[in-house]
């Protein structure tokens, strides 16, 4: 018998009023879902996947957007308030547009963001918004031209800029920029960054490289800490500002002078997961309780069919006493993790 089965006359939305939102061992609450649409993507980054995808043999197909409104609703019923799609690249699906019309129908969902690396956000920004994203996070490496193209594999930079100023102009609530901390960028770009943030109002993150399975050699090369651009910040007269309810680890700063803000995420920083509210489902149906955890839990065969509610929401809550303190990234354990692309980053 389901723990968290009805009692008898108790309503859908009691039942709902009455679940303990998710929480692990050590008093951690989770109202986050980063859901991965894919693992397809059309770039070719050099720190995720320098190759280009490659479609593994014997793999089962991605969540269809019944399975994934099935999961959302689940999550949403244990306390979730907060999806982020990601990949991969989410936009490859030709059904993104009809999945997030699916995702913004569930009523107790309050923000549904997506991470791109932009390359059709500029067409696509309204239609998107109109659909149900809330907020969109865009990747760009370097403001140089160039070095994107290296980087990225693709001369898309101006087109990529151009959907960040199309998100902007739509009106989503917030628009960031995600950037990868590299050895091969230091030194380089910076003014561009400041002159990017001082006429637009979005928030520029840099993020410390992550190790992977995959890229370790990589990552030994070009992995560089970020406390160098927290004490240039802090030196030029930036100041923390409060993190929003929901947000993830990124700490951002603000500056009189600037429209918009600069953040650091700092993984290898002490006291990193402190704070993790989020959890990951991957495109395939597992879910992981860290980016850097072990294979995760299969939620596939609950997702099969609307009647299954009650045991994928026993499966989902079983699994969370399994969840770590942290990731151990710093004793070089990638966990089950072999690029980023994999679970969504």
């Amino acid at each position: 018998m389901s723990l968290l089965a009805p009692q008898a006359g108790d309503t859908h939305m009691d039942r709902i009023a009455d679940r303990v939102p998710l929480h692990d061992g050590f008093g951690r609450r989770f109202t986050y879902l980063r859901l991965s649409l894919t693992e397809r993507c059309n770039f070719r980054c050099s720190y995720c996947l320098p190759q280009g995808f490659v479609k593994k043999k014997g793999l089962p197909a991605e969540l269809s957007p019944d399975e994934i409104r099935r999961a959302v609703s689940a999550f949403s019923q244990l306390g979730l308030r907060k999806v982020r799609l990601t990949g991969g690249e989410p936009t490859v699906r030709p059904d993104f547009t009809e999945i997030i019309r699916e995702l913004s129908c569930i009523e107790t969902v309050r923000r549904i963001a997506m991470t791109t690396n932009g390359y059709r956000l500029a067409e696509r920004a309204a239609e998107w918004r109109e659909a149900g994203i809330d907020a969109v996070n865009v990747s760009i490496d370097t403001l140089d031209r160039e070095g994107f193209a290296k980087l990225t594999g693709h001369d898309r930079l101006s087109e990529v800029v151009a959907g960040v100023d199309a998100a902007i102009d739509t009106g989503y609530s917030s628009v960031k920029i995600n950037s990868v901390l590299l050895r091969a960028l230091e030194g380089t770009g910076w003014e561009k960054v400041l002159e990017f943030v001082a006429q637009r109002d979005v928030t520029w993150r840099f993020i410390e490289l992550m190790r992977t399975n995959d890229n370790a050699q990589y990552h030994a090369q070009q992995s560089t800490p970020g406390e160098a651009i927290r004490e240039r910040l802090l030196h030029s007269g930036w100041t923390p500002v409060a993190r929003e309810r929901d947000a993830g680890p990124a700490i951002a700063y603000s500056h009189p002078h600037y429209r918009g803000r600069i953040g650091l995420i700092a993984p290898y920083s002490p006291g990193f997961c402190d704070s993790c509210n989020r959890l990951r489902l991957s495109s395939r149906g597992r879910l992981h309780l860290c980016l850097f955890g072990k294979e995760g839990f299969d939620l596939r065969n609950y997702l099969q069919h609307e009647d299954q509610q009650s045991e994928l929401i026993d499966r989902i809550v079983s699994a969370m006493p399994y969840k770590a303190i942290g990731h151990r990234l710093h004793e070089g354990d990638s966990g089950a993790t072999p690029h980023l692309a994999s679970i969504g980053g």
